[in-house]
């Protein structure tokens, strides 16, 4: 099992312990995997942070 599959499970997990039931636990479950597969996406190496962070330089 990948890292982005472990993150994604965790977040998962932690949404459901953070906020049981409705429409809104859907949601907050929803970007707690979102985030944990990005974490580990980048903790395995298939995402760098700089994709997500703008150059300062001008080209």
């Amino acid at each position: 099992m990948s890292r982005a599959t472990v993150g994604l499970l965790a977040g998962m997990a932690l949404g459901f312990a953070a906020y049981f039931g409705g429409f809104w636990a859907f949601l907050l479950v929803a970007v707690l995997g979102a985030v944990g597969m990005v974490v580990g996406s980048i903790l395995d190496g298939d995402l760098e942070v700089s994709d997500f962070v703008r150059s300062r330089e001008r080209r």
